[in-house]
């Protein structure tokens, strides 16, 4: 197929599908029209003020009329979405791959997690540190050579210092 016959085609679709929006539009606007002319009669004023208060009254139970359906609605689309979603729902569990959703850190202690899960019946406390053994650190008592500390030094020092620090260590 040549380029100009496959443009001249892409063009006859393009005006095809042009009128057919139009057309489209215009059977909206009829309906519109029909439907407005339907639920809503020209409005007329009253001149005594009983038939005006009457018009009140009959707009009122239209307009309670109207929430009721609108609310009748909005729960038939809350159901069928929520159906929806347990629908996908299981359509994803039958495939297999099934995402976790990302669980929230809770920092709970234990004893408020038992108070959670039994309610009153909880009476028992956790605490978990009581449980533990207590130890206690031995003090090593070594004999602290207390005494003149210039006799420790003088002997220390010179040769038989000395000596006497290489005898003991060997």
């Amino acid at each position: 197929m040549s380029s100009s016959r496959r443009n001249q085609l892409k063009s006859l679709l393009l005006q095809i599908g042009e009128a057919m929006l139009e057309e489209e539009a215009r059977e909206a606007e009829q309906e519109k029209d029909q439907y407005m002319e339907e639920s809503c009669p020209p409005l007329s004023i009253p001149n005594c003020m009983q038939e005006l208060q009457e018009l009140c009254r009959k707009v009122h139970k239209q307009i309670d009329l109207v929430d009721d359906e609108r609310y009748d609605m909005e729960m038939k689309m809350k159901k069928s979405n929520k159906e929806i979603d347990d629908l996908k729902l299981m359509v994803r569990d039958l495939g297999g791959k099934f995402k976790k959703p990302a669980l929230k850190k809770v920092r709970m202690s234990a004893d408020a997690m038992l108070a959670a899960l039994l309610g009153s019946k909880h009476k028992v406390s956790m605490d978990l540190r009581a449980n533990l053994k207590q130890v206690k650190k031995e003090v090593k008592e070594e004999e602290v050579k207390t005494g003149n500390w210039r006799k420790n030094i003088e002997d220390k020092a010179g040769m038989d210092g000395r000596k006497k620090m290489f005898e003991t260590e060997a």
